[in-house]
């Protein structure tokens, strides 16, 4: 297939999937599961096309993976941080290790992975995944009681560095038989990348709105691409310094989105039309990667482990979490626990010990599909009835 016809049909299935936007919406259903669905139909040997490149769909999911991340942190006020930060940072870190842990542990008694496997395999489903999240409870409308959505939303916005963090420790443990990596390491390795990362957001999200708030663009368009401009010398600064990208990213732009003064409308359509073309491109990576006939062998391979996430792993994580809050009310921790939402993040995650060459990523990969996919359908549908069952729904 020409390059052409490739840039025609994406050019094609974006342009549908835009006119699909709303509708998908009322549903309830993201529209960027048809992407991974068209993927999966094209990208095996249809049109005398093949695609399987790990190397090239970790590069573009990753890059979507961050700008989704900065386009979250741009849509967040320091409101929201200031009521969600105890308990979204509580579960978004210490959360997501025990998630890692307790998971791991169960995986090793129920599949034949190695206990360094079965941990990898935890961690990369162990975040919750911003883009989903964000998705169905806007398509949703729903308002929740004691701050519940907005906990929910900052946790799956910060909660990825601990499991990217995670999970590239344990590739590489599991690399090199040789190396021993303590508790003391990962603290410092965790500790240094937060805190670099940290500094290049806020640094360079700082210097960002200085100057656009100094100097007056007459051309109001070139306020986004100069942003867009600094979110990348943020992420990749940060990253190249030891830092954190993730981290980078979201902080950068918590400090644009809300100090930014000339240009913050046309910035916010720019950005969020970004952020939807990011998820569009990576989903439809994402399905092209995948051969529907190697997925279907280990359908089956998945199921136990996305039932031990959903029903144990989680809930207990998130529970152990919110020991310190005790005036936070059950029905609150019930449906935090239970709406552990999955997006493309942990496949994302699940591509990068597969393109390093661990041993059983690729069957790993595919089991974490199918628990993205039970995910979405099952606990996304989900978060209406839950919330209203729970009375955490705002009158």
């Amino acid at each position: 297939m020409s390059s052409g016809m490739i840039m025609l049909g994406m050019a094609v299935l974006i342009a549908v999937g835009i006119l699909l936007h709303k509708p998908s919406k009322t549903l309830g259903l993201p529209s960027l599961l048809i992407f991974m669905g068209v993927g999966l139909l094209f990208g095996n040997g249809e049109f005398d096309f093949v695609y399987d490149n790990l190397a090239v769909t970790s590069f573009v999911g990753t890059l979507a993976l961050n700008i989704i991340v900065f386009v979250g942190g741009l849509n967040t006020s320091l409101a929201s941080i200031r009521i969600a930060y105890k308990e979204g940072g509580m579960l978004s870190t210490v959360g997501v290790l025990l998630t890692t842990i307790i998971l791991g542990v169960i995986l090793h008694f129920i599949t034949d992975f190695n206990v360094l496997s079965c941990l990898l395999f935890a961690a990369v489903v162990s975040s919750t995944d911003a883009a989903a999240v964000f998705s169905i409870l806007e398509s949703k409308k729903l308002k929740l009681k004691e701050s519940t959505d907005t906990v929910l939303e900052f946790e799956s916005a910060t909660n990825d560095p601990v499991a990217l963090l995670l999970v590239g420790i344990l590739t590489e443990m599991l690399l090199s038989s040789e190396q021993i990596v303590s508790a003391n390491m990962i603290a410092v390795e965790l500790a240094q990348q937060i805190l670099v990362g940290l500094v290049f957001g806020y640094g360079i999200g700082k210097c960002c709105v200085y100057l656009l708030n100094r100097i007056k663009l007459e051309e109001y368009g070139l306020i986004p691409v100069f942003i867009l401009s600094c979110f990348f010398i943020a992420a990749y600064g940060s990253e190249l310094a030891g830092g954190n990208i993730l981290v980078a990213s979201y902080v950068a732009g918590v400090i644009i989105g809300n100090e930014l003064l000339r240009g913050k409308e046309i910035s916010k359509h720019f950005f969020n039309s970004l952020s939807w073309l990011a998820q569009a491109l990576m989903f439809i990576i994402l399905g092209l990667q995948f051969f529907p006939r190697d997925l279907v062998a280990d359908l089956q391979a998945a199921l136990l482990p996305a039932a031990a996430l959903i029903v144990i792993a989680r809930p207990l994580a998130v529970f152990i979490s919110y020991l310190p809050f005790r005036r936070t009310s059950w029905q609150k921790k019930v449906f935090i626990s239970s709406i552990g939402l999955k997006g493309a993040t942990p496949i994302v995650f699940a591509l990068i010990p597969a393109s390093a060459g661990v041993e059983g990523a690729n069957s790993m990969m595919h089991m974490v599909f199918f628990i993205v996919l039970i995910s979405v359908l099952v606990q996304g549908w989900a978060l209406e009835p839950m919330a209203r069952w729970l009375n955490l729904v705002e009158k």
